[in-house]
């Protein structure tokens, strides 16, 4: 039996297997989440001073998602492959750098297992195959416009359009949802918050939520399909209502802070990719619709 055979045959050989994939992935995502956003505003930057027809910036050091490697931020010591060791490694230094012995943040080691354990999930769910493969694309893709959009209220177009795109494509197949469901569920998908930011702005003068939902939830229409999305909007807002609450409880912070929703929606999106159908049926069951 070769390795795409156990892969296939052994659903716990493929879960451990996707587990341990999802903590490489993490680290990657870790990256993604601490560099993307920079390589943004410096595009931005360069855009706007050459719109402005100012002078360049002075040249700064280059940064992509490959380079430069990985150092501590706060003695520079360049982190050795036995130190970047996904999870591990963090237990191992016990989250100290091994030159300054400054903390490592614990968030790093959190994505790690956050990516880990949802890829599990992933895998157990749908079991070796396309579908898997898929979800797993959809569900790191999740992960770091999260955190982005907790860290910097940002949901950047380089993986919402792409992913968009991608979800459309598989319709073709279709892995999730059909091409009609998939077409239209784009389309309303960003439509339906569109209109419900133009109405909130008309009313009250304020911008209530970013663009980039629009294309979150577009994104999320076009994998799952139109008929998914009111249970997306309805989840998302259960979910925001409660962790939103509770934030603004334990941190103290005043009602007008501004929430990021992309996390909500990415949280409902993912629920509604592995279990929207039982969902569904269950809710209506317990409406007297079903």
């Amino acid at each position: 039996m070769d390795l795409f055979d156990l892969l296939a045959q052994s659903p716990v050989f493929f879960t451990g297997t996707v587990f341990a994939l999802g903590l490489l992935v993490g680290s990657f995502l870790n990256v993604v989440i601490l560099r993307l956003p920079v390589m943004m505003e410096r595009d931005w930057q360069a855009q706007a001073r050459e719109f402005l027809d100012l002078e360049p910036p002075e040249q700064q050091a280059p940064l992509s998602l490959a380079r430069p490697a990985s150092r501590c931020p706060q003695c520079g010591h360049a982190i050795r492959w036995y130190e970047n060791i996904p999870l591990f490694s963090y237990l191992w230094l016990r989250g100290r750098c091994s030159a300054c012995a400054a903390a490592i943040g614990l968030r790093y080691p959190l994505v790690e297992l956050l990516t880990a354990v949802l890829s599990a999930v992933v895998a157990w769910h749908f079991g070796f195959g396309w579908q898997a493969g898929a979800a797993l694309l959809l569900t790191w893709a999740l992960i770091a416009l999260s955190v982005i959009d907790v860290d910097h209220q940002l949901l950047p177009d380089g993986i919402t359009l792409p992913f968009l795109w991608l979800g459309l494509l598989l319709s073709l197949f279709p892995l999730f949802a059909d091409t009609r469901d998939s077409l239209i569920g784009a389309i309303a998908g960003y439509l339906s918050l569109w209109t419900v930011y133009q109405l909130f702005r008309l009313l009250t003068g304020k911008e209530g939520m970013g663009f980039g939902d629009f294309k979150l939830l577009a994104l999320l229409g076009a994998w799952l399909g139109w008929q998914a999305l009111p249970m997306i909007v309805l989840l998302s807002s259960a979910v925001g209502a409660v962790l939103g609450g509770t934030l603004l409880l334990v941190q103290g912070r005043d009602r007008n802070t501004t929430i990021p929703f992309g996390p909500y929606l990415a949280i409902a999106g993912w629920i509604a990719l592995l279990w929207g159908d039982p969902l569904s049926r269950a809710y209506l069951r317990w409406s007297g619709l079903g």
